[in-house]
């Protein structure tokens, strides 16, 4: 069984480190602060061995040199990260990676970036995917266009519903309040919102979050819902995301 550490960096980022206890690999998913990525694996007796990066922001990024000048971790990573510092292993849309015998599939999920990609164990049911969907959000539209990202979002959606997202940052609470201005008449997000405030007011994460739940309350993942499209217009899935991508953003 792979091990998930999750801890909080920078802000308001989430560090994740898969282990492998059967080869003893562990993966730094992204690297928004190498120091502290190197202190949660000393903490656990771990070594890094791999990076797996989803795209090339600072806070996804900016970690990688020192964490491979600490322990000469290869870097996977989507082209785009060559911006910030170099990569061993270039991966797109359809490549698999490994840790010991446990297999991801690198999914093109672009739209907060053009070359943003998540990391899919399907095995273990568990995907990365970066900025690219939050627990009732998905990233900003920094250079992608609506078409591009709501095709990144369908591929998101046809995971089984049972996988588990693990997102990088913690901004679900902020993203409740937009759902439910988006879709007001939804029982179910009307729940999950109460639960995530009583997780913040325990200082709990709210991440990882669980594709089936997404799939019933996140806006951003509803637009081809025929009551959402009437909200929010649109002649297409596309163009209602749009439009709720730029309420977000005014919001």
């Amino acid at each position: 069984m792979l091990q998930i550490h999750q801890f909080p960096c920078l802000t308001d980022n989430y560090g994740f480190l898969l282990h492998d206890p059967h080869s003893g690999e562990t993966a730094a998913i992204d690297t928004p602060d190498g120091a502290e990525y190197l202190r949660q694996a000393e903490a656990k007796g771990w070594r890094i061995t791999q990076i797996w990066n989803t795209h090339w922001h600072p806070d996804h990024a900016g970690g990688n040199a020192a964490i491979v000048e600490a322990s000469g971790a290869t870097v996977v990573a989507p082209q785009e990260v060559e911006r910030l510092s170099p990569i061993d292993r270039e991966v797109t849309d359809g490549d698999t990676v490994t840790l010991g015998e446990h297999e991801a599939r690198v999914i093109d999920v672009s739209g907060h970036t053009n070359g943003h990609i998540a990391y899919h164990l399907p095995a273990d049911g568990i995907a990365f995917v970066g900025d690219s969907v939050f627990a009732l959000g998905c990233g900003r539209m920094f250079e992608g266009e609506p078409q591009q990202f709501w095709d990144s979002l369908q591929r998101i959606k046809a995971m089984p519903a049972d996988t588990v997202l693990y997102c990088a940052h913690e901004y679900t609470q902020a993203n409740a309040r937009f759902a439910l201005h988006a879709d007001p008449d939804n029982s179910a997000l009307q729940a999950y919102a109460r639960e995530i405030d009583e997780k913040r007011e325990r200082a709990e994460p709210t991440v990882p979050t669980r594709l089936s739940r997404e799939l019933e309350t996140n806006p951003f993942l509803r637009a081809d819902d025929r009551a959402m499209r009437a909200r929010w217009g649109g002649e297409t899935p596309a163009e209602t995301f749009a439009a709720l991508r730029e309420a977000k953003d005014n919001f």
